[in-house]
C-alpha cells in the first residue's frame, strides 16, 4: 500500500511541476497581458492543487496535513480573485486584448 501511495505522490508531483512549467512557457509566449494572466493563473492554481495534494498524501494524517489543506484553500481562493482584479485593472487602464482579427498585433504588417 505504501508503494502505491508513493507512486501516486510522484505522479502528482510530476503533474504539478508540468503545469508550472507550462504556465511559465505561456507567460513568455502569449501575445498580451490577458492571455498571459490566463496561462499563469490556470497553471498556478492547478499546479498548486496537485503539488499540495502530493504533500498532503506524504504527510499523512497530522497537523501538517491540516496546515497544507488551509494553504491549499487560501491559494485556490486568492489566485483567481487576484487574476480577476488584475484583469479589471488592466481594462480600466485602457489595455485592450489582442484579438485574432486585429491588425496591430505583433508580427502583423503595419499599414
Amino acid at each position: 500500500m505504501e508503494l502505491l501511495i508513493n507512486i501516486v505522490i510522484w505522479i502528482l508531483l510530476g503533474s504539478g511541476s508540468f503545469f508550472y512549467v507550462v504556465g511559465a512557457l505561456g507567460l513568455m509566449r502569449m501575445p498580451d497581458v490577458f492571455t498571459r494572466m490566463h496561462a499563469t493563473s490556470v497553471s498556478d492554481t492547478f499546479g498548486a492543487l496537485l503539488l499540495l495534494s502530493a504533500m498532503i498524501l506524504q504527510a499523512g494524517f497530522s497537523l501538517v496535513t491540516f496546515k497544507l489543506a488551509i494553504t491549499l484553500a487560501i491559494i485556490l481562493y486568492t489566485g483567481p480573485v487576484a487574476t480577476h482584479a488584475l484583469a479589471r485593472a488592466a481594462r480600466h487602464a485602457g489595455i485592450d486584448p489582442v484579438l485574432d482579427n486585429d491588425d496591430n498585433k505583433e508580427g502583423a504588417p503595419s499599414k
